[in-house]
Parts: structure tokens; C-alpha cells; sequence
């Protein structure tokens, strides 16, 4: 905890060298993006619970539904950035799922101030540093979600410091409330650190994460993970992301879920990419709520007009035990494998 503190010591007292020249002006900066999707579900399955949607953002069946709408404004002034990032819609609300009212549609506000090019001190919300996709529907190749990031972290609310050796190294240390919490008074802390390689062209990048600390209910938490990014021609890509969360309750014994995917990407032309994703997901432990192991295949189209993108998108969720609903079933489900197309839009500005 010293550690911690005095990581905000040192933020604070920087205030100090913030004066700045009266005739300096800032930048503004704003962005925002709007997201809108339809998914069918084969099973069909009639009851509204039975969606056989297992992870984050389409858990809807033969229906039009918006995303999310956002708008983002950054200003910047000499060596201090501040961020307002909201977000309008059932994705924002999913997102900031243990928030009300207005604190729901802030997807991420902070201030961060940089005393050289090479360090930045951040202190607010902001997206979480684990895992390969992030909660903004334009910057994913495909629509749907993966397992590892729907049971994963989705943001934190703390004090974090990055740090860039030079070109090839940098790291991230952090403290923040309990995982996906805007507020969380009395509770214990989490640590966060990233550890970040790349190769001196820039085609290979990795990403050592670590989340750790206790949760509202003082269950012990720990999670790794990896993200692995490799450029290998100007059609050609491929991302890796794998992860392991560990769960310890209070007075129980550790349990853990991990998952692994593999992200294909080509792209013949600027107009149009194909990414396959392909994710294997272990919960028999029951950790994320799931109790068995799951794999998905996905295969999304990116057709590029400008900054509107055309995602159709089929996708494949084969379990090893009976976690879906077919249109006939009445109380339990009786199907390990379902598909489902979702046809979807993003346009970011």
C-alpha cells in the first residue's frame, strides 16, 4: 500500500509545475461512434430468456436493436489531458453494469498528466487493459463478443502510471476499486500492471497483464493475460489473446476459469476483411456462471465505406454439456451446439 501511495503522492505534487502561460491555448478533440445490429439465433427458441446469447452486447433474438451511441471529448493543454467518455444505449448499460442513473452512461472520465513524453500519471475511469477486444463496437473486427472478455474485466476506477522505457519496452502500474466499480466505498484494493514488447518494426507487439486484489464479497481475485498482435504482410494479420482468472471466496477454496483465441485477419482490399475468430473457453469449475467448456467459431465480414463499416457475421457455440435451447424446449435446455447471423453496422466520426 506504501507503493500505491506514493505513486499518488508523486501525482499530486506535480501539480505544482502545471502553470501554464496565459496565452497558451488547448486542443479539443471530439469523437463519438453509433453502433446498431440484428441477430438470428437458428434454435429460435420462443421464450425471451432463451436467447442462447452466453457473453456480452447481443443477447436479443430476431431483432433490430441499437447498440450503443457515444460521444468523447478530449481537451489537452501543455503536459494535462482530460477525458469525458459516454456512452447511451443497452451496450453502455451492460458495459457500466453495477452503475445508476447518470454514472451508467460514463464510460470512461479521467485526467491525466505527463511530466515528460515518457511518463503519464492517469487518475478516473478508463477501459480495462486485459484482453484482446475492447467495449467500443467499431474498433472490434467482429461484432459479437468473445467468452474471455464478456467474464472478464471490463474497467477500472483508480490511479495508474505509464512508463516508456524506449521504443521497444514500456509497463503500466495501477491501483483501482474493485474491478468494474465507479464507486466503491471500504472496499479493499486491486493492483493492476502491464508489462508491453515490441519489436523494433512494430509488426510484433505483446501485452503481459495482471489484475489482482479483493472484490465487494472479499473473494481473493487474480488474472493473468496475454495479448499477442503480429502483422505478417499488408493483407495478413493475427491476434492471440489468452487468460486465466483465478477466484479464491473467503474461507473456500481457489477456483479458476482461462480461455484462448486465435484472430485470423485478411483484408484483399481496403473495402473489404474477413476476421475468423476462434475461442476456447473453460468454466467447469462453474467460476464465470457457465459450469462447462465452450468453444466458439466466428467468421465476420468488414465491408468498408468510409467510416462505415457492413458487419455480417455467423457464428458457431458448441459446449461440452446441454447450455442451449432449441424451439421446443420448456424448462431445460437439451442442446450443446448453436448458431446465429447478426447483421451489423458502425459508423465512428
Amino acid at each position: 500500500m506504501i507503493k500505491y501511495l506514493t505513486i499518488a503522492m508523486i501525482f499530486f505534487s506535480s501539480i505544482d509545475s502545471l502553470a501554464q502561460d496565459s496565452t497558451q491555448k488547448g486542443k479539443l478533440t471530439i469523437n463519438g461512434s453509433i453502433d446498431a445490429y440484428y441477430r438470428y439465433n437458428f434454435q429460435n427458441a420462443k421464450d425471451s430468456n432463451r436467447t442462447n446469447n452466453l457473453t456480452s452486447f447481443t443477447n436479443s433474438q430476431n431483432s433490430f436493436e441499437l447498440g450503443m451511441a457515444s460521444i468523447k471529448a478530449d481537451y489537452a493543454i501543455g503536459k494535462v489531458e482530460g477525458v469525458a467518455d459516454l456512452g447511451f444505449g443497452r451496450r453502455a448499460e451492460e458495459f457500466s453494469y453495477n452503475d445508476q442513473g447518470t454514472l451508467a452512461a460514463v464510460k470512461q472520465a479521467y485526467i491525466s498528466y505527463s511530466p515528460s513524453s515518457k511518463v503519464k500519471f492517469t487518475m478516473g475511469k478508463w477501459f480495462t487493459h486485459v484482453g484482446y477486444e475492447v467495449p467500443d463496437a467499431y474498433s472490434n473486427r467482429n461484432y459479437s463478443m468473445d467468452y474471455m472478455f464478456s467474464y472478464g474485466p471490463f474497467f477500472h476506477t483508480g490511479i495508474k502510471l505509464d512508463v516508456t522505457i524506449n521504443s521497444n519496452f514500456g509497463f503500466m502500474i495501477g491501483i483501482a476499486d474493485p474491478t468494474d466499480h465507479s464507486t466503491a466505498s471500504f472496499s479493499k484494493k486491486s493492483l493492476l500492471g502491464q508489462i508491453h514488447l515490441t519489436t523494433t518494426d512494430s509488426k510484433v507487439n505483446a501485452y503481459l497483464n495482471y489484475i489482482g486484489g479483493k472484490d465487494l464479497s472479499d473473494a481473493m481475485i487474480n488474472q493473468l493475460d496475454v495479448v499477442v498482435t503480429g502483422t505478417v504482410s499488408e493483407k495478413f494479420s493475427v491476434g492471440y489473446n489468452g487468460s486465466i482468472k483465478m477466484v479464491k471466496p473467503s474461507g473456500k477454496d481457489q477456483d479458476s476459469w482461462w480461455g484462448s483465441a486465435v484472430y485470423l485477419n485478411y483484408d484483399p482490399v481496403t473495402v473489404f476483411g474477413l476476421t475468423l475468430r476462434g475461442e476456447y473457453f473453460d468454466d467447469e469449475k462453474g467460476v464465470a456462471g457457465l459450469g462447462t467448456s465452450i468453444f466458439d467459431a466466428t467468421l465476420s465480414g468488414n465491408i468498408r465505406l468510409s467510416n462505415l463499416t457492413i458487419i455480417p457475421e455467423f457464428r458457431l457455440d458448441a459446449a461440452k454439456d446441454m447450455v442451449f435451447f432449441k424451439n421446443s424446449d420448456t424448462i431445460d435446455p437439451s442442446e450443446k451446439n448453436t448458431g446465429s447471423f447478426i447483421f451489423a453496422v458502425t459508423y465512428h466520426f
